[in-house]
């Protein structure tokens, strides 16, 4: 996840499409570059599994990126939706639970400005005609049963994609697969296993290419443990002690300019 205090995507996007060009559709490489030097300007630069996601992005393939909890996946997620609104798009993220839909959503507002990123669940409809829709997979689902293929969507990410096989919500992440065939997917999960059957189903039913990135390492510990801070290490220690004595057993607008961060 990227920080609080990160520099704002759309003021990267602002500098690619001037106000006196609103129209401009920046080159891929563009792109490739201001996006990889905005991740440097965070603190936190590409890693190449990262790098890999951003460039078949970019090419317009599918991206089914199975790396293990913690190797960044949201940077992906970020990289998707920032070659979407340069494109003049519009991007879906879908999450499994309310309450990840809604942190997402918070997040992107920083990143993007609140008038491009809206958030639609059972219980709230926040901006629904934005660039950027924050969605349970249900809504997404629900949509593209509607709409299909005249569906507005530019690119689709679908988090916890192995939800896909749930058998109760399964359906959920499966019906944007079959219904838009004219958005580009980009799918993020730690434990797909075999992808095989996705890589060919998609390739054969919207004639993309399909990217696999899966050869990536988690860059440290899942609970964010460094031995430069005792707070850290007290909540190891303390972790650890708990865990030892278990049990084994419509069309979108073009995006909205930076003015400032919402108050918020």
């Amino acid at each position: 996840m990227t920080s609080q205090t990160a520099p704002a995507l759309n003021a990267m996007l602002d500098a690619l499409i001037p106000a006196d060009d609103p129209e401009r559709v920046p080159k891929p490489e563009e792109v490739y570059l201001a996006f990889s030097d905005w991740a440097e300007t965070t603190g936190r630069p590409l890693y190449p599994h990262q790098d890999e996601a951003l460039s078949e992005i970019l090419e317009g393939r599918h991206v089914i990126a199975a790396t293990p909890t913690g190797s960044g996946k949201s940077m992906i997620a970020l990289a998707a939706h920032t070659v979407s609104l340069a494109r003049g798009g519009r991007s879906y993220y879908t999450a499994p639970l309310k309450a990840l839909v809604s942190e997402k959503f918070f997040e992107l507002v920083r990143l993007f400005g609140a008038d491009n990123v809206g958030m639609v669940t059972g219980d709230t409809s926040i901006n629904a005609a934005a660039p950027i829709i924050c969605c349970t997979a249900e809504i997404l689902a629900n949509q593209s049963l509607r709409e299909g293929q005249d569906m507005d969507v530019d690119c689709v990410i679908m988090d916890e994609f192995h939800y896909y096989a749930d058998p109760q919500r399964g359906w959920a992440w499966q019906v944007p697969l079959l219904e838009l065939p004219q958005a580009q997917m980009v799918l993020l999960s730690a434990t797909l296993g075999d992808v095989s059957f996705f890589v060919r189903d998609l390739r054969e039913r919207t004639g993309r290419e399909v990217a696999v990135v899966d050869d990536a390492v988690r860059p440290g510990p899942p609970w964010g443990w460094s031995t430069s801070s005792s707070r850290s290490v007290s909540c190891f220690s303390a972790w650890w002690g708990r865990t030892r004595h278990r049990s084994t057993s419509s069309t979108s607008p073009r995006r909205r300019r930076w003015s400032g961060p919402p108050p918020c």
